[in-house]
């Protein structure tokens, strides 16, 4: 089969590509689809899949896509993640773990500490994460990011998520909690992340799983690579009392129903005065910033087109291969894109380019995910039980990842 490049058609709309899909339901899923190849075909009832080429500014591209409509009563979409928020597992794991029928790659995360040599790096996403209903982790400060950098107006607490009506939105959430005690009530600066803000009191709890806390003192608010706290402090609470005390961030699996406190600068003087037997409460929640829906599932990343719009500022240089989410119709459909890390495609996209390719598909708000070697797209055959990948990893292999969006369809 020659190779044949072209530019995505303007006009197409994810409904036109869903009904395409549709039709094809018998048809064979491929594996790694031939160069030049566009094909489509139904993974399970509303949720599609197909592969095209096109042609961007500093070379060919070829995307994966998954189509999903959230109308359909046996779909949804959740969190893929490990078990833990501090662990990493590839795609395709995850979404065979959890019966998963296609999936894509997630949020960018802590994945080296060169920086701070000797320190753990903990495998832990940047953004918040929700699974299942339940918060599992809240934003670290945009300092201390990892990625590529943020468009004008965007923070490491924006996510893509769907709520309990079974709409998908784009939204930013805040962490709102405390630490109270009968003395005083200090507020809670982090909840299982990476990184704390500077001066601040963040708690850990059985969602962080093995990993060292230490992490958590290292950089500052505005930069990443700076030095690692000396002036820390950490306290065990369980069932509302302070059980231990320690000068030092430790690590090791958290007993459920027991959360770690620990402090940086301030909030390490803070925790020093509590001793063992002192009373402890501490609350905290996620806070939407646009809707006021409850959501089942969130995921980090950053927005890239707003109603139909690309964000201003969005860098039209550098090119990469990516991962990405877009939304159409009321967030009642999906898509789910992934370019392929084939040499002969590997020069990818640039974010404006991407944005522009998933407004062409259709969407009216699109959400970058990460990116490079971590981008994964992978989907069930039909008629098998585990799932494949798709694309072709940018580094030759799958990357384990902390979490992914997962595509599930079954009672």
């Amino acid at each position: 089969m020659t190779r044949r490049q072209k530019r995505f058609p303007a006009g197409r709309t994810v409904l036109a590509l869903l009904t395409a899909l549709g039709s094809l339901a018998g048809a064979a899923l491929m594996g790694a689809a031939p160069a030049g190849a566009a094909s489509a075909v139904r993974i399970a009832p509303g949720v599609g899949y197909e592969v095209f080429d096109l042609q961007a500014a500093q070379g060919p591209a070829r995307a994966h896509v998954l189509a999903i409509d959230l109308r359909h009563p046996k779909v949804r979409l959740d969190l893929l993640y490990p078990g833990a928020v501090a662990a990493r597992a590839t795609v395709s794991r995850l979404a065979d773990g959890q019966g998963a029928v296609a999936g894509v790659n997630g949020d960018f995360f802590n994945i080296t500490e060169t920086q701070h040599p000797g320190v753990e790096a903990t495998g832990a996403s940047v953004g918040p994460a929700i699974a299942g209903g339940r918060t599992l982790k809240a934003a670290v400060p945009d300092g201390q990011r990892f990625g590529p950098a943020l468009p004008p107006g965007t923070s490491t607490r924006d996510v893509f998520g769907v709520g309990v009506d079974r709409r998908a939105r784009l939204d930013s959430l805040a962490l709102d909690g405390s630490v109270t005690t009968a003395a005083e009530r200090v507020p809670l600066g982090g909840l299982n992340q990476y990184a704390l803000p500077v001066g601040s009191v963040g708690a850990f709890t059985a969602d962080w799983g093995n990993a060292s806390r230490v992490r958590a003192t290292c950089g500052t608010d505005t930069e990443r690579a700076a030095p690692c706290s000396t002036d820390t402090h950490e306290v065990t609470v369980r069932d509302g009392r302070v059980v231990t005390t320690d000068p030092n961030p430790g690590g090791g699996p958290i007993a459920p129903g027991t959360t770690v406190l620990v402090g940086r600068e301030a909030g390490a003087q803070w925790l020093r005065k509590l001793s063992v037997g002192d009373a402890v409460r501490v609350s905290h929640r996620l806070v939407a910033a646009r809707s006021r829906i409850p959501y089942r599932f969130v995921v980090g990343g950053y927005p890239v087109l707003s109603d139909g719009q690309p964000l201003p500022g969005l860098d039209n240089r550098t090119a990469a291969v990516r991962s990405a989410v877009g939304l159409a119709d009321g967030g009642r459909r999906v898509l789910l894109l992934s370019l392929d890390g084939s040499p002969e495609y590997r020069t990818g996209l640039t974010i404006a380019e991407l944005a522009d390719v998933l407004r062409r598909l259709g969407a009216d708000d699109a959400f970058s995910l990460d990116g490079g070697g971590s981008s994964t797209l992978v989907a069930r055959a039909p008629g098998t039980t585990t799932v494949t990948v798709r694309n072709h990893p940018a580094g030759g292999t799958e990357r384990p990842v902390p979490n992914g969006i997962g595509v599930f369809s079954g009672p």
